[in-house]
C-alpha cells in the first residue's frame, strides 16, 4: 500500500472547511505544519479563518479558496488553480457534507439535496483531484462518511444511504488507485458537536467534541489505515448491529429509534 504523505510532499485540501470537521481538521493539519487550502462556499468567512490563522503563530497555513462542490466544471478548475497558485496536492480531506430535512416523499428535496451535496459533490472534486495525483504517482485522498453509513437507520435514510455510498466508492477506488500510488481512506465518525449536530434533537450517544475528532482524523491520515473510524466502541457496536440477521436487526434498530 501506498504510505502517507507528510508536508515537504505538497499542500493539504479541505472542502466543507467554514465550520464543524472541515475547520477543526484544517487548524490541526496547520498545526502540525501543513499548509492547508481551504474550500467552502462561503468565501468571506474562510478569508476570516485564514487571516486568524496566519496570526495565531501556527507551524503552517491556511489559504482560502471558495467553491461550490456541486459545481463539477468548478471543482475542475479548482483543483487546477489550487495546485497554480499554492502548489500540488498532497493530502485531500473531501469533507463537505450535510443533511436536509425531507417532506413527505422518499425522493423529496431534501433526498436530492443531500445526494447532490454528499455524493455528487464528493465525486466532482475526486475526478480532477486524483487525474492531477496520479500524474505525480503520488496522493492521499480521504472521504468523510460516517457510522451511520455502515447500514441503515430509520428516520436518516437519505444521510445513511449516503454515507454509505462513500463508503463503498472509497473501497472501489482504494485497490487501483494504490496501484497508481494514491492512498485512499475513509473517516467514519460518530456523534461530533458541530453547527450540523446542533441541530438534531435526538439522542447522541458517545458525543465528541470537535477538537478531539480533528486529532484524531489527523493522526488517521498520518497513520496510513483505510478506515478512520471512532469512537472505536460505537464503531465496532454499529459493525457488531450490521452483522445480524434482518429480523433481529429491524428489531434493534426500531428500538432504537422509538427511543429517539
Amino acid at each position: 500500500m501506498p504510505q502517507p504523505v507528510n508536508p515537504p510532499d505538497g499542500i493539504a485540501w479541505i472542502t466543507g472547511a467554514s465550520s464543524g470537521i472541515g475547520l477543526a481538521v484544517a487548524i490541526e493539519l496547520a498545526r502540525r505544519g501543513w499548509r492547508v487550502a481551504v474550500t467552502a462556499r462561503r468565501g468571506a468567512e474562510l478569508e476570516i479563518i485564514a487571516r486568524e490563522q496566519s496570526q495565531g503563530g501556527v507551524a503552517g497555513q491556511i489559504l482560502a479558496f471558495p467553491g461550490d462542490v456541486t459545481d463539477r466544471a468548478g471543482m475542475a478548475a479548482l483543483v487546477a488553480r489550487i495546485e497554480a497558485e499554492a502548489g500540488p496536492i498532497a493530502l485531500a480531506f473531501l469533507n463537505a457534507g450535510a443533511f436536509f430535512l425531507d417532506d413527505a416523499n422518499i425522493c423529496g428535496d431534501g433526498f436530492r439535496k443531500t445526494f447532490d451535496l454528499n455524493v455528487i459533490g464528493t465525486a466532482n472534486c475526486l475526478e480532477p483531484l486524483a487525474a492531477a495525483m496520479r500524474a505525480r504517482g503520488r496522493g492521499q485522498i480521504a472521504l468523510n462518511a460516517s457510522i451511520a453509513g455502515y447500514g441503515g437507520l430509520p428516520r436518516d435514510p437519505a444521510y445513511c444511504a449516503s454515507k454509505s455510498a462513500l463508503i463503498v466508492l472509497a473501497e472501489s477506488l482504494a485497490t487501483p488507485f494504490a496501484r497508481d500510488g494514491l492512498l485512499m481512506q475513509v473517516v467514519c465518525p460518530g456523534f461530533v458537536r458541530t453547527p450540523l449536530t446542533d441541530r438534531n434533537t435526538t439522542r447522541m450517544p458517545f458525543l465528541m467534541e470537535v477538537e478531539e475528532a480533528a486529532r484524531r482524523i489527523c493522526d488517521g491520515f498520518a497513520g496510513g489505515a483505510f478506515e478512520i473510524a471512532f469512537p472505536r466502541r460505537m464503531a465496532w457496536l454499529a459493525k457488531a448491529i450490521n452483522m445480524l440477521p434482518y429480523r433481529a436487526y429491524f428489531a434493534v434498530t426500531g428500538k432504537a429509534a422509538a427511543k429517539r
